[in-house]
């Protein structure tokens, strides 16, 4: 008889691709397993996940808004549809195991399922633990965790350090030769190439911080792979070596490409980068919850494993930063060097085995 994975959290990026690579595991092992997804309503994860190739059903639940709106008002009823329906997918689906990724959407359902018994393993991608992952603690059996010291926000005794789960197409890249990536992509293979991401959606700052940089990069030999997102179109007419996309479709080959990596601070692009061992300036985020970022991005640059910049400071530093990391061989050998600690190969066969241990 099929085993049967309930899959719940997403509004972020950082949230829905560590779940589809557990989905992804599961089916691994487990090819006739039954995987449900439940998500929010209009959130990214409804087209996400379809695309993934699994089903998901959408809760009408919301965050709280920070300032008094009518969204805020009605956000109590919100919250008891979405337990109610939430409650009524554990009955009718009769899952083995439920997961939670985090978001408010794996709330409801979370919550649900362990009123209905049903075993609980949380998976907490950040340094600083979400709300809602703090909040579910004690519903959950088993909590997967990517930082040590993670006893300040959950109990001791749940804990398991597997790291986080990245995707699987991230891993060739440790096989590919970097110069003949570079070549790959249209760069000098002679010439340092900086790859620049900001997410999906791009980051602001880190694009406005590129921008004004741009022309300098471009005299100084500097060679750049900039992702700038949906959001924003970057003026690169006429600059040497600087290639600008709304999206890098083969981000393995980026990363290969790269000698030093500018980067949000995400939970999934510092396990990226963690794992592939590149030397990185990260720019974290003061737009998300908890100032999540800036804590991921210190857990790093504390160790000496990465670069922090500021997001206030990003626009007058960067370039000179980056510039001065380019040229110290010796400073991104050290910090190639502290990451390593950081790196989690294994992650997703070991949250994957914990999954598991709750089915028997």
């Amino acid at each position: 008889m099929p085993i049967k994975v309930v899959i719940s959290g997403g509004g972020t990026g950082g949230h829905i691709f560590p779940a589809i690579a557990i989905a992804n595991e599961i089916k691994r092992r487990h090819a006739d397993a039954d995987i449900l997804f439940v998500g929010a309503s209009g959130r990214m994860e409804m087209e996400k996940v379809p695309l993934a190739g699994y089903k998901i059903i959408g809760l009408p639940i919301a965050g709280l808004q920070r300032k008094l709106t009518l969204s805020n008002l009605i956000l109590p009823f919100k919250v008891i549809k979405s337990f109610l329906m939430a409650r009524k997918i554990v009955k009718d689906f009769k899952p083995y195991v439920a997961i939670g990724v985090g978001g408010y959407a794996s709330a409801t359902l979370i919550y649900a399922a362990s009123t209905c018994k049903v075993p609980v393993l949380i998976q907490e991608q950040n340094s600083y633990a979400g709300l809602t992952n703090k909040l579910l603690s004690s519903k959950a059996a088993k909590i997967c965790v990517a930082y040590p010291g993670m006893e300040s926000y959950f109990p001791g005794n749940k804990l398991v350090e597997t790291g986080n789960p990245v995707r699987a197409e991230i891993y060739s890249a440790l096989s590919m030769d970097k110069s003949t990536a570079k070549k790959s992509l249209g760069f000098s293979e002679n010439q340092a190439l900086v790859l620049v991401i900001g997410g999906s959606l791009g980051a602001r700052t880190i694009n406005l911080a590129v921008q004004e940089n741009i022309a300098k990069l471009a005299s100084n030999k500097i060679q750049v792979l900039w992702q700038t997102g949906k959001n924003y179109t970057a003026d690169t007419q006429g600059l040497e070596g600087i290639k600008a996309s709304v999206f890098i479709q083969d981000m393995a080959t980026a990363y290969a490409a790269a000698d030093v990596v500018v980067s949000r601070a995400g939970a999934i692009s510092v396990s990226e980068l963690s794992l592939l061992n590149k030397a990185s300036i990260l720019i974290p985020s003061p737009n998300v919850a908890e100032d999540h970022q800036t804590k991921n991005a210190k857990a790093l640059s504390s160790k000496g494993a990465a670069i922090l910049v500021t997001d206030a400071d990003a626009k007058s530093n960067l370039f000179a930063t980056l510039q001065s990391l380019l040229n110290d061989g010796a400073k991104q050998d050290e910090l190639r060097a502290n990451l390593k600690a950081f790196a989690k190969p294994n992650a997703l066969v070991e949250i994957v085995n914990e999954i598991e241990k709750l089915l028997l």
